[in-house]
């Protein structure tokens, strides 16, 4: 595991929050590979997407279980946006900062974006997601997930 810790980890580690860092190869850019990487199943491993609004607003972060696609016409139902699309990889690290394969909304807190968590989560105690860099993935209980980055649920899947 790397001797440095991330962003996110500094910021669980700063407000008390307990979580797992678990490595896997780098090279590995298929959430559902990471999943297989941690022995994890891929329902438990959520992925985060960058996602474009058709007005200037700043992208929205939305995360997902690595076994499931975003359907954007069911996110823009349910958080009131005419048209949505995916960002290419290019704008997602661009608007993010970070690498695709390596964003996560814990490294991402008070940027400006609204983050979202697919609602599916809701039956998990516990969830995977990037710690803010290809590599490295966090552990932490989906309670605490919610009340550090203050995301809201949403049926996106």
């Amino acid at each position: 595991m790397s001797k440095k810790k991330s962003l996110a980890m500094k910021l669980l580690e700063g407000k008390k929050v307990p979580y797992e860092a678990n490595s896997y190869p780098p090279s590995l850019r298929d959430a559902e590979e990471v999943a297989s990487a941690l022995g994890l199943s891929p329902g438990e491993v959520f992925k985060t997407l960058v996602v474009s609004r058709s007005s200037p607003a700043k992208p929205m972060l939305v995360m997902i279980p690595a076994d499931r696609q975003l359907d954007l016409k069911k996110l823009a139902n349910a958080v009131n946006e005419k048209k949505l699309k995916m960002a290419t990889h290019q704008e997602a690290e661009r608007q993010t900062g970070l690498q695709v394969g390596g964003i996560s909304s814990l490294a991402l807190i008070n940027r400006g974006f609204a983050i979202f968590l697919d609602e599916s989560a809701l039956d998990l105690s516990q969830i995977t997601i990037s710690a803010g860099q290809r590599g490295l993935q966090i552990t932490l209980a989906v309670t605490d997930l919610i009340a550090v980055t203050k995301a809201r649920y949403v049926n996106a899947t």
